[in-house]
């Protein structure tokens, strides 16, 4: 029987300083790798591009005819890894504007189920799709062109054709970065030896030498990303590891996350409390760099200081979430969780200072977090969907009141934390009780 496995991200760091020499040898292929991908995303990120995406390769025979590699004196193991990074977030890109158009499609009270079915279809049938886009017949293979004619009988094609391209106008724009501190390197470009890492670089034969605080040795695309101003580097390594078992991890546990504590178990157990504290920080922070910016805006005022602040509050924040999360698993040990689900941005409200806080409350990476780390440990995760589940009592189920960060229900009497009521809820209803 195989082994089960699931990908997870390694972490490598430099034991010594990299020298200023060395850093500005690693700072110039990550520019020129910056340079590849914004002009993958101009050149190919728009609608003319979408026939040339899959498989890629009519891509990588375009940029390799353009001669910006000869131009640039960038390494081909280099240059041909920044071509299939742009691409593979140019396809990222049409896959969250197909999502927001299923949306759009799904709430339009106007249209027909015959129109919206229609519609879907483009939306599900690249061919289609990039058709309608650049004005093309659609011309599908076989059963698919005979279902597509059938579909056409019920509705106005060129009125759902004008609808699409108009959302596609309204909601799809192309990528650009203004990010050069890291860059991918395939097998070719590295190699562990001497307790380090020898990376190549733009001259023939030439290699950088990085000692590293760990031994390990990888075989795998990895990622170099740059601290300049702090003379270090951290690799990033994608790894196969195997899915742990724990005998002991048997409990069945309800949680609920939140902006000021992060995780309540529905013993009222805490994890994160100091969650609030970051994000209020992290968030007043924001809130006067916006306002400076806006005030000095005429003068151009630079961001990137700004960005490399910013990337060190979300570094501390994620590496706070982490510690909390792995704390979680190994005190409660569960067999399965069971989690309301996450809620979605809403809308901004009176108070500033919590409208900042709550835009940048990393719900989404929470919620991937726990669910890679419950993937690693065979731990089974049960995202339970209800209305009402933080204001009902979790004794009698009646609705009750929250106020001040506690919940009381008129009908039994039963008082608690309000989130340590959501999480009872949550268990209750996940296992069916």
């Amino acid at each position: 029987m195989s082994v089960e496995r699931v990908c997870k991200t390694i972490h490598q760091y430099n034991k010594k300083p990299v020298s200023p020499g060395d850093m500005e040898k690693l700072l110039a292929i990550a520019k020129d790798c910056q340079k590849v991908k914004n002009y993958v995303y101009e050149r190919f990120g728009g609608i003319g591009g979408l026939a040339k995406l899959y498989p890629g390769y009519t891509v990588q025979n375009e940029m390799t005819r353009s001669g910006l590699r000869a131009e640039l004196g960038l390494p081909s193991v280099y240059f041909y890894l920044a071509i299939f990074d742009a691409l593979g977030d140019i396809k990222s890109q049409w896959t969250r504007t197909k999502s927001k158009l299923f949306r759009l499609i799904a709430k339009n009270e106007e249209m027909t189920e015959e129109e919206k079915h229609y519609l879907r279809f483009l939306l599900k049938v690249n061919n289609a799709f990039e058709a309608v886009l650049n004005q093309h017949s659609i011309v599908l293979p076989g059963d698919m062109q005979r279902q597509y004619e059938a579909l056409t009988e019920a509705v106005d094609v060129e009125k759902m054709h004008r609808y699409l391209c108009r959302q596609v106008r309204k909601y799809h724009g192309k990528q650009h970065t203004d990010s050069a501190n890291g860059f991918s390197l395939s097998m070719k470009a590295y190699r562990y030896e001497n307790g380090g890492v020898y990376i190549a670089t733009k001259e023939k034969r030439k290699r950088i030498f990085i000692p590293l605080t760990d031994k390990n040795q990888y075989d795998s695309q990895i990622y170099l990303k740059l601290y300049p101003q702090e003379h270090r580097v951290e690799i990033k390594v994608p790894v196969q590891v195997k899915v742990r078992e724990y005998a002991e991890y048997s409990g069945q546990v309800g949680a609920a996350f939140g902006m000021i504590v992060m995780l309540t178990t529905d013993e009222g157990h805490v994890y994160g409390e100091r969650l609030g504290d970051y994000l209020a920080e992290y968030g007043e922070w924001v809130r006067e760099q916006s306002k400076n910016y806006n005030r000095n805006r005429k003068e151009n005022p630079g961001r990137k200081k700004y960005r490399a602040k910013k990337e060190r509050y979300e570094e501390g924040l994620h590496s706070y979430i982490n510690h909390e999360l792995n704390l979680f698993l190994q005190t409660e040990k569960p067999k399965c969780i069971y989690l309301p689900k996450l809620p979605g941005t809403g809308k901004a409200g009176i108070n500033k200072k919590i409208n900042h806080a709550a835009a940048i409350w990393p719900r989404g990476y929470i919620r991937s977090r726990i669910m890679q780390k419950c993937r690693e440990n065979s731990v089974k995760v049960v995202e339970v969907l209800g209305k009402d589940i933080s204001r009902e009592c979790s004794i009698c189920g009646v609705i009750g009141e929250k106020q001040k960060g506690l919940f009381h229900c008129p009908n039994c009497g039963y008082q608690t934390e309000e989130k340590t009521n959501t999480a009872r809820n949550a268990k209750k209803r996940g296992m069916g009780v």
